[in-house]
């Protein structure tokens, strides 16, 4: 007996349906969102592995030498055989390995600033628009006021809120954790109202009137079933909040409000680069400064080709 080619096929893996989606058609065929892929995985990956591409830890102060400050990209240093590529900065470090080490931590606080902001934002969304009434009231009337300031003005307010809580012996520890709470809070609105918009359209839907049927509660309701259904418009929104919270974490390292010196991210190395500018040494502030422009520009390129690969209207 023989079987067509079509019994003797093998199911395709969940890679290779992605790859022959629309989706993947889509990325197939921009090579804007090849481009800023490319150039974000490779920036995520230096982070990621920093310990093995870095020259040296920036951050340990036994590793420093005084005497290396000051040396230009691609140069020895003057008083020892150490040898440069990017050149160092006023305390001896080597700019290569502490914009390494810089992208952890920029990359750290906003992936979980994300993170934070689409768990707030999702919950209160979806319980807005799956209630309605009063609790929706409520939620949207504190995203409009929260809508009406700056989103860095509201990050800085809550970072000099929650410092001024935590005990002064731990605020270099806690400096990072109060820096993610502060960008989470104030990036929580833009899911929240998607998600409710979203949610007020689902929710009269056969497959929720059949759930309801069922005796299914609101909880399962909402997470096992409508949720799934609004998860492609945060994803874009997750994706463009990536690059608005890395710049945001730099903006407020830069004025002084972010990141340690004990821990300095992109915003705190351009702060320090800042100040060597108009001496002569431009590379402590460029280096830094064009590695955050090109992890922000390609995250956000990568978000706004997402955006128009998931709009069913562009495809």
């Amino acid at each position: 007996m023989t079987t067509s080619p079509e019994q003797t096929a093998k199911p395709k893996s969940m890679l290779a349906r992605a790859w022959d989606s629309d989706v993947g058609y889509s990325f197939r065929h921009s090579p804007v969102a090849i481009f800023s892929s490319t150039v974000a995985l490779l920036l995520i990956l230096a982070a990621v592995f920093a310990p093995l591409l870095a020259v040296m830890n920036p951050f340990d102060p036994a590793s420093l030498n005084l005497l290396n400050g000051f040396t230009p990209p691609l140069s020895q240093a003057e008083f020892s055989p150490d040898w440069f590529l990017l050149g160092t900065d006023d305390q001896g470090r080597d700019v290569y390995s502490t914009i390494l080490y810089g992208m952890r931590i920029s990359l750290f606080v906003g992936f979980a600033a994300v993170a934070l902001g689409m768990v707030i934002g999702i919950t209160l969304g979806l319980i807005s628009g799956y209630f309605g009434g009063w609790a929706d009231a409520i939620i949207m009337r504190i995203a409009d006021v929260q809508l009406t300031f700056p989103s860095i003005l509201v990050a800085m307010l809550i970072f000099g809120v929650a410092k001024g809580f935590t005990p002064v012996e731990y605020r270099d520890q806690l400096a990072i954790w109060v820096l993610i709470l502060a960008i989470g809070l104030s990036d929580w609105v833009q899911f929240a109202r998607v998600v409710r918009g979203a949610t007020l359209v689902e929710k009269n839907k056969e497959y929720v009137q059949a759930a309801r049927l069922m005796g299914r509660g609101a909880l399962p309701i909402l997470f096992r079933h409508i949720l799934p259904n609004v998860m492609s418009p945060v994803l874009v929104i997750a994706t463009i909040s990536l690059a608005l919270a890395i710049i945001a974490e730099a903006t407020l390292s830069f004025l002084g409000v972010g990141a340690p010196a004990t821990q300095p991210s992109l915003g705190t190395l351009i702060r320090i680069g800042q100040g060597f500018l108009f001496s002569g040494e431009w590379w402590i502030l460029v280096f830094p400064a064009v590695t955050l422009l090109a992890l922000a520009l390609s995250v956000n390129l990568l978000g706004d080709w997402l955006r128009d690969a998931l709009n069913p209207k562009l495809r």
